[in-house]
């Protein structure tokens, strides 16, 4: 008897077609989000090691194949080669020279004075064992940044200095890569994390939607920086007596020495703001010859408009 195979439901195929045609970087907004969290936590950890201040930035995400991305860094990289067991798959982190050769620069306490290294040496025992310990790191930032969407572990397990010997895969197979930039002591470099797309398509519903309330944790010293600067930057305050409307008409009449009576007194509350927009009640008085203003109440701006529309 002849058993009739049985046909793909139609998930199956919109899934094959999906990972036939690889991801849409448009259609995944939670990834910039996972790796700008991870550039963060990499800033945050290098704080812990350095006295100078170095800042990490995710520069762009991008897609591609393997072999293509990683052929850009040949002779010139050092990647750390890691495998996460929840996705059965590896991922790959790497430094490129400036990035090596600024970090060399920052953990051992160099102010900047001297010019960066140029020279296209091989990588010495130092930095190789430098950029071990640091793989370490961005392995954890990455772990913590990807808990958003998916409980995963990387666990380091190579480093290499040879792109061949980088394999994670197929060479032509697509992958995602996101690349950050470096800025420590006037100079800079690149680090990059390479992650097969075959990794990221089971999750790539989580990674369509943006989790409310998600955001990158703050940068302490830029919150500071940034609240100082906000405190000294210099605001210009009107204060208005009364004000009236009145038409063209009335205002071409206008003759240099006329006098135009107001309605308010000497009790009459002033209005205080900036840029237009209302900010408190006052009242007017004088002091040892000046003007002043005593503020009296903070205006309600929902109680404004209503007042506006309500007939006088």
């Amino acid at each position: 008897m002849h058993t009739p195979r049985p046909t793909a439901s139609p998930t199956d195929i919109r899934d094959l077609l999906l990972d036939a045609a690889g991801l849409s970087l448009d259609k995944l907004p939670m990834l910039p989000v996972i790796f700008d969290r991870t550039a963060t936590a990499c800033a945050e950890s290098l704080r812990q090691l350095a006295a100078s201040q170095a800042y990490y930035s995710l520069s762009h995400v991008e897609s591609g194949r393997i072999g293509d991305i990683l052929d850009t860094y040949e002779g010139m990289a050092i990647v750390g080669v890691f495998h996460s067991p929840e996705w059965d798959s590896h991922v790959i982190v790497g430094f490129d020279r400036d990035f090596v050769f600024t970090m060399i620069e920052v953990l051992f306490g160099a102010d900047g004075s001297e010019p960066p290294i140029e020279d296209e040496r091989s990588f010495s025992n130092i930095e190789v064992r430098l950029a071990t310990a640091l793989f370490e790191h961005v392995g954890k930032a990455l772990q913590n940044s990807f808990a958003l969407v998916s409980q995963v572990t990387f666990k380091f397990q190579r480093q290499e200095t040879r792109m061949d010997f980088a394999v994670v895969g197929r060479r032509n197979n697509l992958c995602i890569c996101a690349k950050f930039l470096l800025q420590a002591l006037n100079r800079g470099g690149e680090m990059f994390v390479l992650i097969p797309q075959g990794a990221l398509t089971p999750m790539r519903q989580q990674l369509a939607s943006t989790a409310a309330g998600e955001s990158s944790p703050c940068d302490p010293v830029w919150t500071r920086h940034i609240r100082g600067e906000v405190q000294r930057a210099e605001v210009r305050l009107r204060a208005i007596l009364e004000e009236r409307e009145i038409t063209i008409s009335e205002a071409a009449l206008f003759e240099v020495g006329q006098i135009l009576p107001l309605q308010a007194t000497s009790r009459s509350q002033v209005k205080l703001e900036s840029a237009e927009e209302p900010l408190f009640r006052c009242s007017l008085g004088q002091a040892d010859g000046s003007y002043v203003l005593r503020i009296e109440e903070a205006i309600d701006l929902d109680q404004e408009f209503l007042d506006d529309l309500l007939p006088r």
